[in-house]
């Protein structure tokens, strides 16, 4: 057999998990990976120009096709530039295989040039990691690598090769199976948990499904929109679960939590059974957890042991993949339904539509100030909703997720358990890559763009046709509104002021850029911007007061949402749904 060098050896084991692509930045120690990278063209290399960057492209690859996504950078600084990447990735379960280089076994600890300890560094936001010691172990590692990346609750995983390693020869035997002991991810769910919950499902008349990103990662979207149709159970999704249920479904409620729709709150505080698929439970989506679901049983479904009754009480506990478990649910619930029927939820999806009617998402159409909402209204318009969607972090991303109304899984990217800014743009760059002839659109602000604008340069490089909505307040939006409502006004350093002409940077970088200023303009710059040929950028200069509504303050009850911005000169406290129902804007 044929000896081959450690990076040989690496892009073979890419090759036996199917990667096609691969994201990353070059630096020294791993100069012969992209060696070998140059001499097989089976390989595409997406060069970012930032490896946070490249970490958040292999995330929106990786969110979009349900396969693992491939990052390839050098040690020190290199490996340290992924930190924040692979922290999103963790919080957000996406799987990821992120390949670092590192200095020679021998130096390690000698603080030699670019040695950064990053396996002691990611430890804590990677799934496992791996420092490479022997080039035997390399093709087993590897293996390992992929298949915890993907399997249970997805996640990324870092390995570390030492240069000797990548420059070592050795015989490359890639394993056929795989033993992992204490790594045994529970699939099929206990069959006596999933026929208690079909009974509760029988028993209920106010329930909810509560739905979140564990159902896209499961391709479960089919099984849930079967048991809709059965029970007519309504559907709250979260932040990370949109796309999951289609979002002009009757019986979609909207978002839930700090941001939700009013309808999707008051119906989970009001339900007697919660059936929550996927989802952990989230801070901002719970709000005041003694005060969330009060009255309700709970079903929790998801692969995560550890994500059950880690916020919340359970009472009926199912672990396993959703896809199985859902299927075996629907089952149980055709057998109740067959033998004694369904109850009928009529007066509770009226109840909820009352809800719909008395608090819906809203804001101000007569006004030549651009509104933010309209922009995302009118591109989900022109589009009919046929393009894949990603964000950035803060006030846009809320609008985005409010008034785009997703209809299928895998075509929304935002960053929910991490926040972080920067990571929309790069996202939307992987997404691209992975369907280049799917309409893809990056919504961010002017702050959030900022911290990955050099990105500008890898789609206009590679013709990348990624189309940029840039909504331009002025300001750190959702600092400035939090400002607003409880510091009083003080707008300390949230004000950004003078920001890049950002058309005259797109065209400095080879991309087409357009202008909004005035309401009357954003249709014209929207089908000007998406029927442009390659990357382009699209900026509107949006309302700098605009504030995201609904809104539930951090720490408070679902059922105490903001609907309008504080009487700042009256210094009084923001009105809520529990003390004042009128208070929606309107305006």
């Amino acid at each position: 057999m044929v000896k081959m060098t450690g990076a040989e050896m690496l892009l073979e084991c890419f090759k036996k998990e199917r990667v096609s692509q691969i994201f990353g930045y070059p630096g020294g120690v791993v100069l012969p990976i992209f060696d070998a990278l140059y001499k097989d063209p089976s390989l595409s290399v997406v060069l970012t120009r930032h490896e946070q960057g490249a970490v958040h492209a292999a995330e929106g690859y990786a969110r979009t096709t349900g396969e693992v996504g491939v990052v390839l950078v050098t040690s020190g600084p290199g490996a340290t530039n992924t930190v924040t990447g692979i922290a999103d990735a963790n919080m957000d379960s996406i799987p990821l295989v992120v390949v670092t280089g590192q200095v020679p076994t021998k130096m390690i600890g000698n603080d030699a040039f670019q040695e950064a300890d990053i396996v002691g560094i990611s430890r804590s936001c990677t799934k496992h990691n791996y420092l490479v010691r022997d080039i035997s172990e390399l093709p087993r590692i590897m293996k390992e690598a992929f298949y915890i990346a993907r399997s249970g609750r997805p996640g990324p995983v870092l390995v570390d090769i030492p240069k000797d390693v990548i420059v070592d020869r050795a015989e490359f035997r890639y394993p056929e199976t795989l033993a992992l002991r204490g790594y045994n991810p529970t699939v099929h769910g206990n069959r006596w948990q999933i026929r208690k919950a079909a009974g509760l499902i029988a028993k209920a008349k106010k329930p909810v499904l509560y739905v979140g990103g564990g159902v896209i990662a499961s391709d479960s979207h089919a099984e849930l929109a079967e048991l809709v149709a059965l029970t007519k159970i309504p559907v709250t999704l979260t932040l990370m679960g949109l796309g999951a249920f289609p979002g002009n479904d009757p019986l979609f409620m909207g978002m839930l939590g700090m941001h939700g729709t009013y309808a999707a709150n008051m119906a989970v505080h009001h339900s007697d059974l919660l059936i929550a698929v996927g989802v952990r439970f989230d801070d901002r989506v719970t709000g005041k957890i003694s005060e969330f679901s009060p009255h309700s049983k709970v079903i929790h479904i998801d692969i995560d042991p550890t994500s059950i009754r880690k916020n919340f009480r359970v009472d009926v506990p199912v672990v396993g993949d959703a896809r199985l478990i859902l299927s075996d649910l629907l089952e149980d619930v055709r057998k109740i339904q067959e033998e004694e029927g369904l109850p009928d939820l009529s007066e509770w999806n009226d109840r909820i539509s009352g809800w719909k009617e008395e608090h819906p998402l809203t804001y101000r159409h007569d006004t030549e100030v651009i509104k933010p909402q309209f922009v995302i209204e009118k591109a989900f318009d022109l589009t009919g909703g046929d393009c894949i969607v990603s964000t950035d972090v803060g006030q846009h991303q809320m609008w985005t997720a409010q008034f785009f109304k997703f209809l299928r899984p895998r075509t929304w990217l935002t960053s929910g358990g991490l926040g972080t800014m920067g990571y929309g743009f790069p996202a939307a760059i992987g997404a691209q890559r992975a369907h280049p002839k799917a309409r893809v659109i990056a919504v961010t602000g002017e702050g959030s763009f900022m911290m990955n604008i050099q990105e500008m340069a890898t789609v206009a490089s590679m013709e990348i046709p990624v189309k940029i909505v840039v909504l331009n307040n002025k300001y750190l939006g959702m600092v400035r509104q939090w400002q607003e409502f409880f510091y009083g006004g003080r707008y300390s350093s949230s004000f950004v002021g003078q920001s890049p002409d950002f058309v005259k940077l797109a065209e400095a970088f080879g991309v087409a850029g357009f202008r909004a200023t005035r309401t009357g303009e954003v249709e014209d710059v929207l089908l000007k911007g998406l029927s442009t040929k390659g990357p382009v950028l699209m900026e509107f200069m949006v309302d700098p007061e605009e504030n995201v509504f609904p809104m539930v303050p951090a720490g408070g009850s679902n059922v105490e949402m903001i609907f309008e911005a504080p009487a700042a000169s009256s210094g009084k406290s923001p009105r809520s749904s529990r003390k004042e129902k009128d208070s929606v804007i309107t305006a």
